[in-house]
């Protein structure tokens, strides 16, 4: 279903089998309306009971190659969906101060359970005039330091920050390059490890590459149940470990990067579940358990001095996959 109600018509690959039963569902319903008997309501009812049976069978055992697919949804919620539907008041402020502004990054200040927060995170958009707008979530240097920026302001104002990684990496074109790149990557990560007031983040679809961690180096790190996190993608892990592109479902096995794996690792702190079939099926209910986890980590932090919080963030980090080495 998508976010107006509707049946959506994007299925993936493995999803065939529900794409078939939904099919025949549909043509039931067209049918109902028209003659409306009482077997054709039976079979209706045996249909959609087999379909919900199927979509829960499938999505209770993902693989990491599955996952990334249902990460990469073109219906999944962005961060825009998430600004319109769990904050009120949102405020967008652009630029860096330096360069200019970049759309592969949304910031701002908005009020989040009754609280002043500043908010920031990738947007990918979801027509092709908005995805080309906002680089496909992709960011450049000055998406990162327009961050850093707001998390100064954060500190400045005493209020905790948010953050909301959604990107296949940062944007990795000649420009970004000769704008320094790596560097506003690095100050992002810096700034988030030396903030002195809560920050939590929330992977919410793909949290690729230094492109993700430039902003979302936390207290909590938090991600929805079928969201990826990792060091780079598994086409990129298999163009260079395998010299095969084609190899991206092995690398994605290999690399560890589904939310279970992740919080073994003690890589992030919590997942929050989706509904049966992704959070693309029912937006507004993954949002709302989303908000739901976003308060209660905004709680455990409040009352923290920053003395506090830089070492709570600093021994989160130095914990990660200690427990495994």
């Amino acid at each position: 279903i998508d976010r107006n109600g509707r049946m959506s018509t994007t299925y993936l690959d493995f999803e065939k089998p529900i794409a078939e039963l939904d099919a025949k569902i549909a043509e039931l319903e067209a049918l109902s309306g028209q003659k409306g008997g009482p077997s054709i309501k039976d079979e209706l009812n045996k249909l959609k009971a087999k379909s919900t049976k199927q979509l829960k069978d499938i999505y209770s055992d993902l693989s990491a190659w599955r996952k990334t697919q249902v990460a990469r949804h073109p219906d999944r919620p962005h961060l825009s969906d998430y600004i319109e539907t769990i904050f009120e008041d949102f405020e967008e402020l652009a630029g860096d101060r330096l360069f200019g502004n970049d759309e592969a990054v949304i910031g701002g200040l908005a009020r989040f359970k009754g609280r002043s927060v500043v908010l920031l995170g990738h947007e990918k958009g979801r027509t092709t005039e908005k995805r080309l707008k906002h680089n496909f979530g992709m960011a450049h240097p000055e998406g990162y330091r327009k961050a850093v920026r707001l998390m100064d302001m954060a500190e400045k104002f005493n209020l905790p920050v948010l953050s909301f990684p959604d990107t296949a990496g940062a944007y990795p074109g000649k420009g970004g390059e000769e704008r320094g790149q790596a560097e506003a990557i690095a100050r992002g990560t810096q700034r988030g490890l030396s903030l002195g007031v809560p920050f939590v983040t929330l992977i919410i679809g793909e949290g690729m590459s230094g492109g993700a961690i430039g902003i979302a180096a936390a207290n909590k790190v938090l991600m929805m149940e079928h969201a990826i996190y990792s060091v780079i993608s598994p086409e990129g892990c298999a163009s260079i470990l395998y010299r095969d592109p084609a190899k991206a479902r092995d690398a994605a096995e290999a690399m560890k990067i589904t939310a279970p794996d992740l919080l073994k690792t003690k890589v992030i702190d919590g997942v929050i579940k989706e509904p049966i079939g992704g959070a693309h099926r029912d937006p507004q209910r993954a949002m709302a358990a989303a908000a739901k986890a976003l308060d209660t980590a905004l709680k455990e932090l409040e009352g923290m001095s920053p003395q506090e919080l830089r070492r709570q963030r600093r021994d989160r980090f130095y914990a990660i996959g200690r427990e495994i080495a």
